[in-house]
């Protein structure tokens, strides 16, 4: 019974997110053509191609920045209540931290921080 309400809740946003989908899908006008089907720039005119590959260097650089984002995340609460954990809590978050900076040290070594 505990489980209940989250289960009632995880119904009702999946029909609504589907219903919200078959609803568009049968309602919404299609009216493909020409300008529609262009790459949107800014409001620029695109030159060439606009299928370009990018260095898969831009996105490694993209997912360390985001483990380290998400460190952030972690580590405020963990600032907050500091006190009332104690030292258990501290060599805990010491060794969190050491796995981001081994982590670190293998992605610099790997040139993945180089900008080129």
């Amino acid at each position: 019974m505990d489980y209940f309400l989250v289960l009632l809740l995880a119904g009702l946003g999946v029909t609504l997110v589907g219903g919200g989908l078959i609803a568009s899908r049968l309602f919404a006008p299609r009216n493909p053509g020409g300008v529609k089907n262009e790459a949107y720039e800014c409001g620029e005119e695109t030159i060439g191609s606009s299928w370009v590959h990018f260095n898969v260097g831009y996105y490694l650089f993209a997912l360390i920045f985001l483990i380290f984002d998400v460190e952030a995340a972690f580590l405020f609460p963990w600032a907050v209540v500091f006190r009332d954990l104690g030292g258990v809590a501290f060599l805990e978050v010491g060794i969190f931290i050491l796995v981001l900076i081994v982590g670190l040290i293998y992605a610099w070594r790997k040139g993945v921080l180089e900008w080129v």
